[in-house]
Formats: C-alpha cells, structure tokens, sequence
C-alpha cells in the first residue's frame, strides 16, 4: 500500500501563517445533538446506535449517516462510528480554530475520536477544505485521516480499483491564490471614453 502524509504546516497548508491550527477547540466540551428514526441506549455498556437518516451536530461539527454508534468512555470522551447506506457516503464537516475555514469529508465509513481529536474515513474517502465558503484543497484515497491535535492528515491510496487506482490523489491551492486580494500593480487600467468619433486625441 501506498502511504502520502502531508503536514498541514508544510504540503497541503500551503502558505499558513505560523503556529498550529486545529480544529474548533470549542467542539470538545459542546453536547451532541441527534436525530434520527430510532435509537437504542445502553446505560450499563455507556452505548447508543441511531439509524434511520441520521445527522449529528456537536458544536461546529455536522456528521450525516445512516447509522452512528456512539461509545462514551470514562472519562466522559464520546466516539462514535458512522456508517453510510449502501452505494452512498457519509459525512462530516468542523470548522477550523480562529478562521472562516471548514474540513468537510465523506467515506463509506467514518470514525470519530473526542479524545484524541481524530477523524478517520475509511472507503472511497475523500477531504476537502473550504476558504470562506470557496473549496481550495480536496484529496481522495482509501483511507484519510484528520490528526486535528497534531495539525496532520495521513492518506492511504490502498488497494487498486476503479475509482482510485490505488493512488492518492489531491488538488492544493496556495493560500494566496485562493484568498489573497489582488496587487495594486496588478489590477486593469480603467477605460475612459473618448473624445473623438475616431478615438485620437483632440
């Protein structure tokens, strides 16, 4: 199998200004809110598995499946499994710490770390990030991996098949190209009419 990991401070956040930045830190201590056709709780095993449509909200965090199985550890940390319907993606979107920035990503499957601020897509993963609402990176492998805490994604192009042929792919803009305003010196001149029918000076 072939492993690409890109740091977020050098491959594919091209152009960051310096120092880390993580996930909405606001997210961890927010409740999750769920919805969906039923649900079955287990007090004794600290579990609960929605199916039927469901979406997730935690803070910043939206995730949409067809079943999520939530675990809460002792220490109060939840986790969770989402699953897609057959032939679809599920998916997951959070925003980025102190930017109008947002990670958005579907897989066949995805997994959510509380604790370890970790997210995992598994099968026909793909990752995209939005600068202000504009997509500006996008990657696609067997398996991604968003190290929120350590500010890194690891992509995996797994086996060969028809979608992937066993490689990573991914587009990366730099930040400059995507948000940065144009220089002065650069901008078009203004047209001004003229002042004659054949447009030579008078």
């Amino acid at each position: 199998m072939k492993h690409v990991y890109l740091s977020l401070g050098l491959a594919f956040w091209l152009a960051l200004s310096a120092g880390p930045v993580m996930a909405e830190k606001a997210d961890r201590a927010r409740p999750m809110n769920v919805e969906a056709d039923a649900l079955r709780y287990d007090e004794l095993k600290q579990t609960t598995v929605f199916t039927g449509k469901v979406v997730v909200t935690k803070g910043s965090i939206v995730i949409r499946g067809a079943r999520i199985d939530v675990r809460q550890d002792p220490e109060g940390y939840q986790h969770g499994v989402v699953t897609a319907e057959p032939g679809k993606l599920a998916f997951y979107r959070q925003k980025r710490e102190g930017l109008d920035e947002f990670i958005e990503g579907e897989a066949e499957s995805i997994e959510y770390d509380g604790k370890l601020d970790r997210v995992k897509f598994i099968k026909r993963a793909e990752l995209r990030r939005f600068r202000g609402g504009s997509l500006s990176d996008e990657m696609a492998g067997s398996l991604i991996t968003y190290d929120s805490a350590n500010d890194v994604f690891s992509v995996d192009g797994g086996p060969a098949s028809p979608a992937t042929g066993g490689r990573v792919r991914a587009v990366l803009t730099p930040k400059s190209a995507a948000s940065a305003p144009a220089a002065a010196s650069s901008a078009p001149a203004a047209l001004r009419p003229s002042t004659t029918l054949d447009g030579g000076r008078k």
